[in-house]
């Protein structure tokens, strides 16, 4: 199954922020810059134009912020990539003539929208005309299977990042290990699961778009396309959701019946109480631990080795506190991957997986 309709990580990007350009507006601009740098030539946002992407966001140092498409067209890109997920997932109005332009001058256009712009007649004949292509990056894959536990047939170790609620880092954590783990010399890969470690990574499936009944298959096409295509010996596999979270508790447990992990990655923001858009609380760690693994137990055991932190919203010294305290509450070592790094979850997966 062809999980990358184009790999934009051999293009040059430009990212569409238009008037939303920000650490909280645009999470999925922002990560492009973190993590693929070195292809991302400009942003587009006349609100910020002339500036340094990371004067603006702390990540993309040299990035520079643009007025409009035809500034973009002098730092010559191939690919314009829409760089939020507005709530509900439509495109904004006012990006519309942006796109037909960017279409009409032959750059293929990336979006995880959930409104799928190859759909839209007028998107698609400028695209053949062109012959430019359009990545509705969480169109599910037609023909995905069942789960099978085909994962066990992988010789990677695979790790999946779970949650204590949704968007507490899971895919910055699987990136982050993945990362961390090249610079050990281990051979490893990040498996997407989300649209935005998608436009990251350049393959995988959005697991939210897929029919409930495929996810746990829609899993393991993703594990093994990722082990066959990089021999990995370490496969980090991104998270989604909490299998606490009442509403979606379901795709996280489709993740861990198709992935099949040697072992979990507990991912927390500590100044968090109850679940998001609920009135649930999370649970304390301890107990997130033992729900998950349980989980995990009910077809192949399998433990969660540490906890990773989101302290975005800490000082350097309440950070601190947060991670003693998580170590203490659940008897795992505990880091911010972000801030601290990586190596006390690298060296608990190493001794859990030996």
């Amino acid at each position: 199954m062809n999980l990358r309709p184009f790999d934009p990580t051999q293009e040059r990007m430009a990212i569409l922020a238009e008037g939303s350009f920000g650490v909280l507006e645009s999470k999925l601009a922002t990560s492009l810059l973190r993590y693929r740098p070195e292809h991302v030539v400009c942003v587009v946002d006349g609100d910020n134009a002339g500036r340094d992407a990371f004067d603006i966001v702390g990540v993309g140092k040299g990035v520079p912020v643009v007025a409009d498409l035809n500034a973009a067209m002098a730092h010559r890109p191939t690919l314009l990539t829409l760089g939020i997920a507005p709530p509900g997932g439509g495109l904004p109005p006012d990006w519309r003539d942006i796109i037909k332009d960017a279409l009409s001058r032959g750059l293929h256009v990336m979006s995880g929208l959930h409104e799928f712009l190859g759909d839209d007649v007028e998107f698609a004949a400028l695209a053949q005309a062109s012959d430019a292509r359009i990545w509705d990056v969480r169109r599910a894959p037609a023909g995905l299977p069942i789960g099978t536990q085909r994962a066990l047939t992988v010789e990677a170790r695979r790790v999946l990042t779970v949650g204590s609620d949704c968007r507490t880092g899971k895919m910055v954590t699987a990136l982050q290990l993945d990362e961390g783990a090249r610079r050990r010399g281990w051979q490893s890969a990040f498996c997407a699961t989300g649209q935005v470690g998608m436009m990251i990574a350049g393959s995988g499936i959005a697991i939210d778009a897929v029919v409930s009944d495929f996810i746990a298959g829609a899993t393991e096409e993703i594990v093994l396309e990722r082990a066959q295509a990089t021999s990995a010996e370490w496969l980090f596999v991104e998270g989604q959701g909490s299998l606490s979270h009442p509403a979606y508790s379901g795709v996280t447990l489709g993740l861990v019946h198709g992935s099949l992990p040697d072992a979990m990655v507990l991912c927390h923001q500590p100044t968090r109480t109850h679940m998001a858009r609920q009135t649930v609380a999370i649970p304390r760690l301890r107990r997130v631990v033992e729900i998950n693994e349980a989980a995990a137990g009910w077809i192949r055991p399998a433990k969660v080795i540490g906890v990773a932190l989101n302290t975005f919203d800490l000082s350097e010294e309440d950070a601190l506190t947060a991670v003693r305290r998580a170590e203490d509450e659940t008897g795992l070592p505990a880091t911010d991957s972000v801030r601290f790094g990586v190596e006390p979850l690298l060296d608990a997966l190493e001794r859990a997986c030996a």
